[in-house]
């Protein structure tokens, strides 16, 4: 009975051979399922998808920021350079607010906590903020060095410009972001900033880097750039305009000198300035460039060139004579006078007491279209191309009126910037070739385009050097030991309602030394409230101390002078004899 139970109980063979069957394939299934996972790349939702998934929520591909190029002067002396700090940053998901570790945290940033946690929660949805940029390695360090959750910090560049307030306007300055802002570094920014790489690294769920997985593209450096300036006359051009603006208490004023072989910007100041470096509560009109930016009646400056084109219609010549008297001419309605009645001159008279009734008699014997087209060949009306932001290209319209003609001979009813009345002294320096100008050092003067006949160029440069001397408007400018060309300009300003009877713009334009010339210095000092105001008293002065260093400093021999003439140059004239 008891048998015949248990057969009935007893477990069919093939029954027990199919579980063990079933048994042994589970671990084939895991297996398998293993396998598609992690080794068949063509199942659904395999070690692919798996692997990206994973890569998506760890692989991160952070950037590597590019050192920005130097930017030195000519002689290799730095400008701008970029120096590395930390910018702090957190993910505001992670960060605890309401730890102790925050407070210290604000307290070491140097913020309030009260402030630091409404940020926060203003980003509180994000996962990326700012908490602090550009601070130095030691100051990154004592915040990372608190290791609170969520604070990270990462490498960055910062410009820093050594000459600061000196070279301001002409090299300019960068955004927090190193980005070109103003000057060069706005105008050759593709130049400069170079081309960050990329690598990949690991993170895990805080964000903190665990490894890095391998480089995607090298950072590339940025160009250096060479400027043209030489940093020492630089200096130079900037004490003395500093001086001379607050001396005559004037509103602005900037300073020019250029290489008459090369065409290369020496110097360029300009004030009011600003320092890069810290530009914290910065006054705008301090960011401009003036020398390349603003625009001003260039005045008496603009006669020799009204001469050039008198020489050149073949009727005058250096010592042809003029009458003068009574010392002012009637013509196209209205009066022009000279500061005294200067009686018979000739025309190189004219250049030395810059003579309104002599230049009204010329332009009068000329076509406007011969002295438009004059003014036109030394650049006057066309920018001067050097590709800095806000380049002004100043205005030479055309002159239909008889009056509007005689003005334009003695430089009113045209603008021009500082720059490019130094361009038109160079056209006179360089015997009537007109050369490009340039910022950035050249290694090859250029050959230039000729514009004016060489004899031309050459009489009116002699005619030039008599209003540095004695009985000239420009005594002041007189350098001991050699022999100085130039030209005073004083000019009204203009005002809502016209000139501005009491307001002006004082000129010189000079070049040096005289028999071969090297250096072209355009000063202008605009609106001098001390009571002086012409050319030959407020700009003469500085033109004679900034190129007097720059010859030292260039070790440019003196020409030949003799000793009596050496010694009269050595005595200022008195200032009634100034004038322009």
């Amino acid at each position: 009975m008891i048998n015949k139970k248990i057969k009935e109980l007893a477990i069919p063979r093939w029954r027990y051979q199919l579980v063990l069957l079933l048994l042994g394939c589970l671990p084939l299934i895991a297996l398998w399922h293993i396998a598609s996972l992690q080794v068949i790349s063509t199942a659904d939702r395999g070690y692919q998808f798996l692997q990206g998934q994973g890569n998506a929520r760890t692989v991160r591909t952070e950037s590597i920021p590019a050192y920005r190029g130097l930017i030195t002067d000519r002689r290799g002396e730095p400008l701008a350079v970029s120096t590395p700090v930390t910018s702090i940053w957190a993910n505001p998901k992670l960060l605890n607010t309401s730890a102790k570790s925050f407070v210290v945290l604000a307290d070491r940033l140097g913020l309030d906590a009260n402030q630091l946690r409404e940020r926060v929660s203003r980003y509180s949805s994000k996962e990326f903020m700012y908490l602090a940029r550009h601070l130095t390695p030691a100051e990154a360090d004592k915040v990372l060095n608190l290791k609170v959750q969520g604070v990270y910090g990462q490498q960055e560049y910062k410009r820093f410009y050594p000459a600061g307030e000196v070279t301001a306007q002409l090299v300019g300055f960068t955004n927090i972001d190193d980005q070109g802002q103003e000057g060069i570094e706005l105008a050759y920014e593709r130049l400069l900033k170079g081309d960050p790489g990329a690598k990949r690294v690991v993170k895990d769920m805080k964000g903190r880097v665990i490894k890095d997985v391998g480089l995607i593209a090298s950072e590339k450096p940025g160009k250096d750039i060479a400027l043209s300036i030489d940093l020492r006359l630089q200096y130079l051009a900037h004490r003395e305009l500093k001086e001379a603006v607050k001396r005559f208490e004037a509103e602005s004023g900037s300073v020019v000198m250029l290489d008459v072989e090369t065409g290369e910007v020496l110097a360029m100041a300009n004030q009011p300035t600003y320092n890069p470096n810290n530009r914290i509560g910065i006054n705008s009109n301090a960011l401009r460039n003036r020398a390349m930016t603003d625009l001003v009646e260039p005045g008496s400056t603009m006669k020799p060139l009204t001469v050039a084109a008198a020489l050149e219609t073949g009727k005058y010549q250096p010592h042809t004579p003029m009458d003068t008297n009574p010392g002012y001419i009637w013509a196209a309605g209205k009066t022009f006078r000279d500061h005294h009645n200067y009686g018979m001159l000739d025309v190189t008279g004219v250049l030395t007491k810059s003579s309104q009734v002599g230049t009204t008699k010329m332009a009068l014997d000329m076509e406007p279209a011969f002295l438009r087209d004059m003014f036109d060949r030394f650049g006057i009306g066309h920018a001067p191309g050097t590709g800095f932001p806000g380049e002004s290209a100043g205005s030479l319209p055309e002159r239909r009126r008889a009056i509007e003609h005689i003005t334009m001979a003695f430089g009113y009813g045209i603008t021009a910037t500082p720059l490019q009345i130094a361009r038109a002294y160079a056209v006179l320096a360089n015997d009537g070739r007109i050369k490009p100008v340039s910022l950035l050092r050249v290694k090859q003067s250029p050959a230039g385009e000729q514009v004016l006949d060489e004899k031309i160029a050459r009489q009116v440069r002699d005619m030039l050097l008599t209003v540095t001397e004695p009985g000239g408007t420009a005594t002041r400018a007189a350098i001991p030991g050699y022999t100085v060309g130039g030209k005073t300009g004083t000019s009204h300003k203009v005002g809502p309602r016209g000139y501005e009877p009491n307001r002006y713009i004082g000129l010189f334009a000079g070049f040096v030394p005289a028999d071969n010339p090297r250096l072209v210095t355009v000063v202008v000092v605009n609106d001098p409230r001390s009571g002086e105001y012409y050319g030959g008293l407020v700009a003469a002065p500085t033109y004679r101390t900034v190129t007097s260093g720059a010859l030292r400093l260039l070790r440019i021999p003196p020409d030949a002078v003799p000793a009596e003439q050496l010694a009269e140059s050595a005595t200022p004239a008195p200032h009634k004899g100034d004038r322009s």
